[in-house]
């Protein structure tokens, strides 16, 4: 399994290092970067260094609502422009985001079951719910700078990378741990 955790400090770097915002706009990199460290770094690193990350391992209900306060507390607008304009509550934001993300899959794939699937469930569905918020808002919910004729364009693009990354990844490892308790409750069924 160190492979896994491997791949996850490569996808750490790979989220950090290039000039995202240059690329795809400010907003959408925010999302990549987001969605890098709780959707897909976050587990790889669980599954990579189990015995380092036990120490997030907190219940799959707590860890879910850790991460509900955590993500949608800095997508509120004044935490949002925070981070944005300082490189000192961007660090903040960026590692209490891996660190709910740590707590969250290390938690869920701990306790698996049912329990661990919901925990990953409702982080999915929370998820799916600020993604949604963000493409449908009829208006920009965030100032882009001076630059603000793209503004809505931005947010919506980020929505949509929240939905694309976050959503499926949460729902499909959420849907095997719930196969896996099935199937266990399958064999002892006399």
């Amino acid at each position: 399994m160190k492979i896994a955790g491997v791949l996850g400090l490569a996808v750490l770097l790979l989220i950090w290092a290039p000039p995202w915002g240059a690329w795809v706009g400010m907003f959408p990199a925010h999302m990549v970067r987001h969605m890098g460290l709780v959707a897909v770094a976050a587990p790889l690193l669980v599954l990579g260094f189990p015995t380092w990350t036990s120490i997030f391992a907190v219940s799959p209900l707590l860890a879910a609502v850790l991460e509900f306060v955590v993500v949608w507390g800095f997508h509120l607008p004044a935490m949002h422009q925070a981070a944005m304009h300082s490189s000192t509550a961007f660090v903040v934001e960026q590692g209490v985001f891996l660190i709910v993300g740590l707590c969250v899959w290390a938690g869920c794939l701990r306790t698996g079951g049912l329990a661990g699937a919901g925990g990953l469930l409702l982080t999915s569905m929370h998820m799916t719910l600020l993604g949604a918020l963000l493409t449908l808002a009829p208006r920009p919910l965030y100032r882009m700078g001076e630059m603000a004729d793209g503004a809505l364009a931005e947010q919506q693009l980020g929505g949509m990378l929240m939905l694309a990354i976050g959503t499926p990844i949460y729902l499909v490892a959420g849907l095997w741990l719930v196969s896996g308790t099935l199937a266990l409750d399958k064999e002892q069924i006399p």
